[in-house]
């Protein structure tokens, strides 16, 4: 087999990376994945790594193209067995301990694929693997993320793994124009000692779509206090006693929270009943083990900017908890200006499950304000 270098530029060279532990802590209530503790605690919790899954999704939509481009991967988790089941002959480069990678081989794995001049890198990961990338190659090569961490705040991740497929067929074939994303992270100790603090890291070059391409994460706008306690107020008389409800994290459910008395929990899933706190920071475990005994709803506000409703920050409210609760007793809570500021875009789910994000899509009933609701569509593609 011809080595990278060797091969003829008429060929696109795509690079590809999985960040294998991306994500891991989410749907445990971690936050997030990043350092070696929180990886080793995430999996004694019972997680289960699925990078590898998204980015597999991602990679299927390049299919047409085999045989047409160079992929260039790292070597086994970080790449390789994900091109190998998707039926592309990559190039390897690169060595990892399995189980062991780290910050370091996304860096290494990007400045390779700097160095070897591909059109674009696809990398798979979150936030932190963003982070890492920009750190390595900045705004010098073409790259785009497939969305498979926690939090996701930076404007460099196609709204799913469909979606960066897509985009990354449309980028190699010459049709997507290019701009700059900004790379944000929050810091996952500080969130976990009850305080966010984000900030930007630096800049990529993506190739732009509005459609598939996600916005960075807008923050509520100050002055929108009279609209929240107006959707809370609502929410709460529409409380069901005996009924469990699920709270999202965001500004607009603490306001639910805040009107019935109780604490939210920063970025978190609380479970409340009534006036009464059942959980709070619940992981998808303690969800479900709820469920056993009490029906429960789901209530839950999309990410300001972005339009996520799942699979962003949430994800403790996994695909099982969603089968179990039913798609019609899920609330969407927003205020008039986050759905206004959306410019027409749907709502997006991205559970990590195709099925249920088909099922979730469609029109749903926002509630945004007292006694007022508004019709908007969601979509688990971003189209």
């Amino acid at each position: 087999m011809e080595t990278p270098g060797a091969k003829s530029r008429e060929r696109k060279r795509l690079g590809f990376v999985v960040n294998p532990v991306a994500g891991l802590g989410g749907r445990v209530g971690l936050k997030g994945s990043d350092g070696a503790s929180t990886q080793r605690e995430a999996l004694a919790r019972g997680a289960i790594p699925f990078a590898e899954e998204r980015a597999r999704r991602a990679l299927e939509r390049l299919a047409g193209l085999k045989g047409t481009i160079d992929l260039l991967t790292f070597a086994g988790e970080m790449g390789e067995t994900v091109a190998r089941a998707c039926g592309f002959a990559p190039h390897v480069l690169g060595s990892i301990r399995p189980g062991e990678t780290t910050a370091e081989d996304t860096k290494a794995a990007a400045r390779e694929m700097e160095r070897l001049g591909v059109d674009l890198f696809l990398f798979a990961g979150g936030d932190g693997t963003a982070r890492d990338v920009c750190d390595a190659v900045g705004e010098r090569i073409v790259v785009l993320g497939i969305p498979a961490g926690v939090k996701m705040h930076s404007a460099a991740f196609a709204v799913s793994p469909v979606a960066a497929g897509n985009l990354a067929c449309g980028c190699l074939a010459g049709r997507s124009r290019l701009r700059t994303a900004e790379v944000m992270d929050i810091d996952e100790e500080g969130l976990r000692r009850g305080t966010v603090s984000a900030r930007l890291y630096g800049y990529v070059r993506v190739p732009e779509d509005a459609r598939l391409l996600q916005s960075l994460k807008a923050p509520t706008p100050v002055g929108e206090a009279a609209t929240l306690a107006a959707i809370a107020a609502e929410v709460v008389e529409r409380m069901e006693e005996g009924t469990l409800y699920f709270i999202g994290p965001g500004t607009t459910t603490r306001a639910i929270l805040a009107r019935l008395g109780l604490p939210k929990t920063l970025l978190g899933i609380d479970a409340v009943s009534q006036d009464e706190l059942v959980a709070a920071d619940a992981d998808e475990g303690q969800l479900l083990e709820l469920l056993r005994d009490r029906a429960a709803k789901v209530i839950v506000s999309p990410i300001g900017g972005q339009g996520h409703l799942f699979g962003r920050g949430n994800q403790p409210i996994s695909p099982a908890v969603l089968r179990a609760v039913g798609k019609e007793n899920v609330l969407v809570v927003a205020t008039s200006e986050k759905i206004q500021s959306l410019r027409g875009r749907p709502l997006l789910v991205d559970t990590g499950d195709s099925d249920l994000d088909r099922e979730l899509s469609g029109y749903v009933p926002v509630v945004t304000g007292y006694r007022e609701e508004a019709i908007y569509r969601v979509s688990s593609e971003g189209t």
